[in-house]
């Protein structure tokens, strides 16, 4: 292979996953097995442990300080580079290294990692030490070459890493490293293969550079794209028609619409126009209003009925503000509302929301088992739904001793403690269970404010936002039932809200369909990328036969 025909079957194959990185170890493949050039008959098998003297390093004590600090250069597996190593983080002295088992390795030593990152390499350019996690070879250059024998160790990652084993890590042994067979070329043919390896690898530097430099152009032009949607006059700027305000809008939709093959070509494009569209609903630009729609001002003006015997915990709130960008909070139409949680609780258009059992009340670790009632955490909440299969069971005798965090069918759950922002709607035939500490739930009378419509205000950047200027102001990620309770929310009229919620629905399922295209697209890519580095490496199969 060479350049020509690389830059002919790349352009083929550049949309697939990963494509420079596949076809920089496709080079390798080729080169390790003879078929990037003309090869002799001369090949022969040998093993890594024959090729050279191996060796590996070690720690001195951290208990001695006096063993760091020094002036030899200490390598961890983090100063490997894939390349010439000339410095460290980390440096030890004379005595460190006398009372420990690190050794000193001369610069041209070959290094490779035998833990964690294994296989990763690097070549010492300077007198240095090493830890026990990697292995280093001083190649008989008699055999073999020291850049060849990189050529060589870049093509095993693979394999070495399926030899790996351990639970915390994955590791290799010196063993399991110098007993892998290779195959060596003579000493002026690895050179030749050296040579046409580092001009390819060049190459796909540049390939490289120029699929990063089209994807940060693709990945401005979705950025502008959807910001022009975001931003187009909203429905509310009395100043402008109707016309005026629907005609940018459609416009910018239209565009992104007609370009959606070339703009949705990763998973993030997608959960960027799901964002802006939750972005369009919470703002009035997603639906035309109805004139005829009850305005929510009224709804809001009529105190909303508790379902019949509902009881309430008192709830005991210290008068905080949220400091909060303005930006999240534009102009909304004229039949919608600004609203804080609190103040719909108050009007009974939240019927309750709390989190979970705190402190001394939170169940122990033998209270739970394989029965009993259903315990809601954070990490259960995974795409908008709750995984009920991977919630704990608490036994009922201690769940029944709990005076609140109790959620049930129709809610929407809220992580709020570690990991914050996570959503998720409840199926209305689900039955009562338990949240943790770290999950908030919101219970809404649906004669005012639809919870549908509630989950995706949630989801959208007008409360995401909030969230994350409460953590901006701490060092914990946490936002409390207490702030919660003055994070500002919108209410549309009901009727817009139903109408809302159909068409988010439909363009969330549009979105899905896009991410199942664009899986179903990046496989075939995967394939096809396949099939031309066959085509490619079939000419060198033929000579090679």
């Amino acid at each position: 292979m060479n350049p020509a025909q690389l830059l002919e079957h790349f352009d083929r194959i550049s949309e697939a996953p990963d494509a420079v990185a596949r076809l920089r170890r496709f080079i390798l493949d080729l080169a390790v097995c003879g078929k990037l050039l003309e090869h002799s008959a001369n090949w022969y098998e040998i093993t890594l442990g024959e090729i050279g003297e191996w060796g590996s390093g070690g720690t001195p004590s951290k208990s001695h300080t006096e063993y760091y600090g020094g002036d030899i250069p200490w390598l961890v597996i983090g100063d490997l580079n894939e390349g010439l190593i000339t410095c460290a983080e980390t440096y030890i002295t004379e005595i460190g290294l006398k009372n420990s088992s690190a050794k000193m390795v001369e610069p041209g030593t070959v290094l490779i990692a035998m833990y964690g990152s294994i296989g990763k390499l690097g070549i010492a350019g300077i007198r240095c030490a090493t830890n026990q996690a990697i292995a280093f070879c001083v190649p008989d250059l008699a055999k073999v070459s020291r850049e060849f024998l990189v050529v060589v160790l870049k093509s095993l990652r693979e394999e070495l890493l399926e030899k790996g084993h351990g639970v915390a890590q994955q590791n290799i042994s010196q063993k399991i490293l110098k007993a892998h067979p290779v195959k060596l070329p003579p000493l002026a043919e690895q050179h030749r293969i050296v040579a046409k390896v580092d001009e390819l690898m060049a190459l796909c530097d540049q390939l490289e550079a120029a699929n990063n430099e089209r994807e940060a152009r693709r990945d401005r032009l979705v950025a502008a794209s959807l910001h022009r949607i975001g931003t187009a006059p909203a429905a509310a700027d009395e100043a402008a028609t109707e016309a005026q305000r629907a005609t940018p809008l459609r416009d910018a939709a239209r565009f992104h619409l007609d370009h959606l093959p070339r703009l949705t070509t990763r998973p993030e494009h997608i959960k960027q126009l799901r964002q802006t569209i939750l972005n369009l609903a919470v703002r009035g630009r997603l639906v035309p209003q109805d004139p005829s729609d009850e305005p929510a001002g009224e709804l809001l003006a009529r105190k909303a009925c508790l379902p019949s015997g509902y009881k309430r915990r008192r709830k005991i709130l210290k008068e905080i503000s949220v400091d909060a960008p303005v930006s999240l909070f534009p102009a909304i139409p004229l039949t919608w509302k600004y609203a804080d949680i609190q103040s719909l609780y108050d009007l009974n258009v939240i019927i309750d929301y709390a989190d979970g059992n705190h402190g001394a009340l939170y169940p122990r670790s033998n209270e739970f088992g394989d029965d009993g009632v259903t315990f809601v955490t954070a990490k259960d909440l995974i795409d908008g739904r709750v995984i009920w299969k991977s919630c704990a069971k608490l036994n009922e005798e201690r769940a029944n001793q709990l005076p609140k965090g109790w959620a049930q069918g129709g809610d929407v759950l809220l992580t709020h403690n570690a990991t914050v922002g996570r959503v998720a709607r409840i199926e209305a035939n689900v039955g009562r269970f338990l949240l943790g500490t770290s999950v908030t739930f919101y219970r809404l009378n649906r004669t005012v404010l639809e919870s549908d419509f509630f989950y995706y205000l949630l989801k959208s950047s007008m409360w995401q936002g909030q969230l994350e200027a409460i953590m901006a102001q701490t060092t914990r990620n946490q936002v409390s039932i207490q702030k919660q309770a003055f994070f500002r929310v919108v209410v549309p009229p009901l009727a817009e809200q139903h109408r809302i919620v159909a068409k988010v629905d439909e363009l969330m399922a549009l979105c899905d369909q896009l991410e199942a295209q664009l899986s179903t697209s990046q496989t075939d890519s995967r394939r096809l990328l396949e099939a031309v580095l066959h085509e490619a490496l079939a000419p060198a199969l033929e000579k090679a036969a």
